[in-house]
This record gives C-alpha cells, sequence and structure tokens, in this order.
C-alpha cells in the first residue's frame, strides 16, 4: 500500500539512450572491364524493321569493340542472309578476322603506343640485371651497335605493334643492299625478334606475338661451308713471334700453344699458374680493362701446357707480381686493340681466333679424346655421357700424357721475348 503513494519520479529509472548509428549499405566497388573475365563475343543479328526474319531483308551485325575512350557498339552490314543462323555464321567469321577478342587486339588498342625504338632501350637496359641468363656487356655492345647503325633507322620510329613480317622484310633489303654478310643479318634479325617479344603484359604474355615468315621476309640462308675462318699454320706462328716485340711474343706464343680466348690470355695472374706452369688456370676474363666471369660455365677449366711452352712461361713470369700480361706504366692489364694492332703491324691480317683454331686442328690431328679437346679448349659438352666423364678432367697423369704426345705444333727455339728485345730496345 505504502508503494501505491510514492512519487511518480521514484518509480522511473534513468537509463542513457542508446544511439543507434543509421543503417548504411556497403560501399561496392564498380567492376571495370578486365580482360581475364572476357570469354569472347559472338554478337547479335538484327533486320531493321521487321517482327520476324525476312529472307529478302538485309540483315545487320553488332558487337562490342575497345577504343581508345571506351568500348562502343559497332554494327556491320551482313547483307542478304536467307536465315538468322547463316547471319550468326557470317558474323562470327568476320569477328574471328578481324581479331576482336584476342587479348593482344585489345591490350595495343588500351595501351598507349609503345615505338621500337623505346621498346629497345627498356630491353637493352633489362639485359645485365635479369635472374636467369644474365648477359655478357660485350654481347649488349654488339646488340647496341646493330640497333643503332641498321635498326633504328629503319624501323625505329614505327610502333611496336605494327613491327611484323613486312616491316622485318624493309629491314632485310636495308641490310643485304648495305652489304651485310648473311650471316650478319641473320643475327640482326634476330635481335629484333627478341625486341617484339619483350614486350609483354603483367601476365608474361606476350603482347604482341608474332608468326615470322622466313620465306616472305628473305632471311638469308647461312652456309657453314663458305663462312671465313681465317687461321694460321706452324710457319706463320714461327714467323709471328720473330717479328713481333718482346712486349707480345710470349701472349702469342701462349694463344697458339693452349687456345685460350683473348681475354681468358689477358686475364691471366701469376697465381693462376701452377708452380712448375705446365697447367694454367682460368678464372676469370678480361672485356675493355675490367674483369667479368668467363664466357660460359664450361670456360673455368684447367689447360695443361707442353714443357717448352712452360719453360717459356717460367723465365717470364718470374718478376712478374700481377697481371702476366701488364702495360708498362700501370700495370693494367693490356688493351686488346692494342695486342691486334701489334698483330697486324708486322703484316698477319687474322684475328686472335685464329691461334684457337690453330690449336684445335693440332688437337684433331693428333687424334686427343674428343673429351680432353673441349676441356682444353672450354667448350660444353654434347651429351649426358660427357656428363658423366667429366671426372676425367681431374686425372692429371692422364691429361699431361696426351698433352706431352701433342706438343706445341710450332717451334719455339729460346725465350723469344728476350730474343726479340735488342730489337724492341733499338726502335
Amino acid at each position: 500500500m505504502l508503494q501505491a503513494f510514492r512519487p511518480a519520479f521514484e518509480l522511473q529509472t534513468f537509463q542513457t539512450p542508446t544511439i543507434v548509428a543509421p543503417a548504411t549499405e556497403p560501399i561496392r566497388r564498380k567492376r571495370g572491364p578486365s580482360l581475364s573475365r572476357r570469354i569472347g563475343q559472338t554478337g547479335n543479328v538484327f533486320q531493321q524493321n521487321q517482327t520476324a526474319w525476312n529472307p529478302a531483308a538485309p540483315a545487320y551485325g553488332r558487337f562490342w569493340i575497345d577504343t581508345t575512350e571506351r568500348r562502343k557498339r559497332r554494327t556491320i552490314a551482313l547483307g542478304i542472309c536467307p536465315t538468322r543462323s547463316r547471319a550468326k555464321r557470317k558474323l562470327r567469321e568476320f569477328i574471328e578476322q578481324e581479331g576482336v577478342n584476342e587479348k593482344a587486339f585489345s591490350i595495343s588498342i588500351n595501351c598507349p603506343a609503345t615505338t621500337f625504338q623505346e621498346q629497345a632501350e627498356r630491353w637493352i637496359e633489362g639485359l645485365p640485371k635479369r635472374r636467369r641468363r644474365p648477359v655478357k656487356p660485350a654481347t649488349i655492345v654488339g646488340w647496341r651497335v646493330a640497333l643503332e647503325k641498321w635498326i633504328r633507322p629503319a624501323i625505329g620510329d614505327m610502333p611496336l605493334a605494327e613491327v611484323s613480317n613486312s616491316a622485318l622484310k624493309l629491314l632485310i633489303e636495308t641490310m643485304a643492299a648495305g652489304g651485310l654478310a648473311p650471316k650478319t643479318i641473320v643475327n640482326y634479325t634476330q635481335v629484333v625478334k627478341m625486341v617484339v617479344a619483350s614486350a609483354v603484359n603483367s601476365e608474361g604474355d606476350q603482347i604482341y606475338p608474332r608468326k615470322w615468315n622466313h620465306d616472305f621476309v628473305g632471311v638469308p640462308i647461312v652456309q657453314k661451308e663458305k663462312q671465313p675462318r681465317p687461321t694460321v699454320n706452324e710457319a706463320e706462328v714461327g714467323g709471328i713471334l720473330t717479328r713481333t716485340t718482346s712486349r707480345y711474343a710470349p701472349l702469342f706464343a701462349l694463344l697458339a700453344g693452349t687456345g685460350l680466348r683473348i681475354g681468358e690470355a689477358l686475364a691471366l695472374k701469376k697465381t693462376d699458374l701452377a708452380p712448375d706452369c705446365r697447367t694454367l688456370f682460368v678464372r676469370r676474363s678480361m672485356w675493355r680493362g675490367h674483369e667479368q666471369e668467363p664466357k660460359t660455365p664450361a670456360a673455368i677449366r684447367v689447360v695443361d701446357m707442353p714443357e717448352p711452352l712452360a719453360a717459356m712461361l717460367r723465365d717470364y713470369a718470374a718478376d712478374k707480381t700481377g697481371y702476366l700480361f701488364p702495360t708498362l706504366k700501370t700495370n693494367r692489364p693490356l688493351a686488346q686493340r692494342n695486342v691486334l694492332r701489334a698483330l697486324h703491324d708486322i703484316g698477319v691480317r687474322v684475328g686472335f681466333h685464329a691461334f684457337r683454331r690453330f690449336r684445335a686442328q693440332n688437337l684433331r690431328r693428333a687424334r686427343v679424346p674428343e673429351d680432353l679437346t673441349r676441356l682444353w679448349l672450354g667448350h660444353a659438352g654434347r651429351s649426358i655421357t660427357d656428363l658423366y666423364a667429366a671426372g676425367l678432367q681431374h686425372d692429371e697423369a692422364w691429361r699431361r700424357e696426351w698433352c706431352d704426345r701433342v706438343g706445341l705444333g710450332f717451334a719455339l727455339v729460346g725465350p723469344c721475348w728476350a730474343i726479340n728485345q735488342v730489337v724492341s730496345d733499338s726502335q
């Protein structure tokens, strides 16, 4: 009874009001165009002012195309089609012929125009940095010369999407008219193909896939038996060692007696020779005054030398501390161009590879096992059997036996650098 007479304010309980946030719809992102969701379109056909299909009325087809601004509807005339199925078939054939459903067509329309020269610069810059098979600087320089001297003037300003068989044909005709050899034309053609193939999308697929027609573009056929391969013989090697100066005679003797590449020979240090100088170890190469890895993994090798050449190197390298063939002032390795100039100055107009061919001929003439020939010359194996027999390179007695059997293939009388020293000092 008492509770009935309590004040009204005592019967009320005060609670903090709950604020309810107004309901909001989830934010939906607009689903834009995506090439991965496209499965290809077939379009639709229609006739104007017709309620049913009229075999005598003209038919039309509609489909979507990509433009630089947005997707647009395109309408084409199909002519008189007796049935709707016939009209649909004609429209599908037209779409396939135009390549409307191909990803490359859509990408080339929507992507900004890229010239061949622009893509070539990106390709060249990425060659030494790529993770798989980075390209050596000497190879990059050769490709850059091809781009600057021949390819860029002919097709450099063309959009990359238009560099196809017709453009390659124009380039080949230009190079042939310029007097380039067939092998050089083939090599420069490969550069164009690699540049076009280097343009890829985010999925790694080629943006402009090409099916190159060698018969149409006129790629010359290289006949290996007609390729010039200058070499030297025993008498010419002896003449070179007799007429050259003391600075270069040991180097030429080493090239002819071992078949080393010129970059490998210029990068040799005294520490690369065994104590008796009967073997040397190729660990590096020299290019334009900078050390780099040898040409291939197979080029990292051990090379055996006959005793006459080893005796010459023992005397020659006795006072050397760094590189075996240094300059007089800076003690840096000799430059290839200076060595080649010294060879040409005595009337021998060949390259350094002539010595390498001379050594290969001597090894073949002596019937040296092919495994050992490839080891000494730094060539890779050709079969799985060569991989199985790779352990033979550690058999020093077997290698030395064949090395002594082959010999040098030329006469090495006395220390040639000392014999020529009088001539060198008097000049």
